[in-house]
């Protein structure tokens, strides 16, 4: 176990949150977006510190969750991390101080066809209008060899090699986030939305309705080899490394011999654990890489270097990953 070490903030997120949904929480607040997506469409990012009104109060509101929201923010009650996710923004659109959740997962229908949901909608104390926001929570690995160029998005896929950076974007801007101002959705949410909450009556909501995009999560960087960021990804986003299993041992031998591992396990891929949550590797890594091999799939840890005084986030991949890698989106 780790001991005798300061406490200090990790990610952004204080040492002194105990409870893994509210570190979550704290994590997702902090954690920059992954991706800034291109017009023509206006997709400003996630509300901030200062329309949530949390601006100085962060902390108290933080602890707060603990006795008024826990049951909402409970991940082992999610069976993904996708819907785990969406819940602590639920949790934090509904209970901010300066916003209101107005609806979440709206169905989008014509003639009994689904065309698809929107992820939530929700408005500020100051100004009533409605925004769609749009939620997703990534982790994607960095490809050296792949389809495009060395930035493409393309190259940046999920742990599973079902999803790709540039899947999601292609996603996002082409359907997600032009959804809600379709004539389907507007006369969805002009039937479900009360007065108050339709913004200023004399303008058309499709006038008042903005789209808005949150997608926070990590860019994992090969050990073995350099690679560039990709096309359109923020500068201050969130880095990791992954590396083969059969290169563990020479990235370990980088590190401290007192080397600490913690094993990340969903939903709470999120805020990096509490200190307790670390063991020397020697103990926890054979039941790491047992794992792997029976999934065959990646397997994300967190290291501490009590020597360095550093955290790092890593995923470590079998030996044949990825043993897919998703097509390229089509252009539009």
């Amino acid at each position: 176990m780790i001991s005798g070490s300061t406490q200090v903030d990790v990610e952004d997120v204080c040492e002194a949150l105990g409870h893994v949904a509210v570190r979550d929480l704290a994590w997702l607040i902090a954690t920059p977006d992954l991706i800034e997506l291109a017009p023509p469409i206006p997709r400003a990012g996630r509300p901030s510190l200062e329309e949530l009104g949390l601006t100085h109060q962060l902390g108290q509101w933080l602890n707060a969750q603990l006795s008024t929201s826990l049951n909402a923010l409970n991940g082992s009650r999610a069976t993904r991390m996708g819907h785990y996710h969406e819940r602590l923004w639920h949790t934090l659109l509904d209970h901010a101080p300066n916003t209101r959740l107005l609806a979440r997962n709206v169905r989008i229908t014509r003639q009994r066809i689904t065309l698809g949901e929107l992820d939530m909608l929700y408005r500020t104390r100051d100004n009533p209008a409605p925004v769609h926001l749009e939620v997703a929570i990534k982790f994607y690995l960095g490809l050296p060899e792949g389809p495009g160029a060395a930035d493409s998005q393309s190259r940046w896929i999920g742990p599973g090699g079902l999803d790709s950076l540039a899947l999601k974007c292609a996603h996002l801007k082409h359907h997600q986030l032009p959804l809600s101002t379709t004539p389907h959705a507007l006369e969805t949410l002009t039937h479900w939305l009360t007065p108050r909450d339709t913004g200023v009556s004399a303008v058309a909501l499709r006038e008042q309705l903005t789209q808005r995009l949150a997608m926070p999560g990590v860019l994992y960087y090969p050990w073995h080899a350099e690679m560039p960021a990709p096309e359109g990804a923020t500068p201050n986003h969130r880095r990791g490394i992954w590396c083969y299993l059969r290169d563990w041992p020479a990235l370990a031998a980088e590190r401290s011999e007192t080397l600490n591992i913690a094993w990340l396990e969903k939903p709470h891929w999120l805020a990096p654990p509490t200190r307790d949550a670390f063991h020397p590797v020697a103990e926890l890594l054979p039941a790491i890489i047992e794992k792997l091999y029976a999934w065959r799939s990646p397997q994300q840890v967190m290291l501490y270097d009590p020597e360095r005084e550093c955290y790092e986030r890593l995923f470590v991949v079998p030996d044949d990953w990825p043993r897919q890698v998703p097509l390229v989106p089509v252009a539009r």
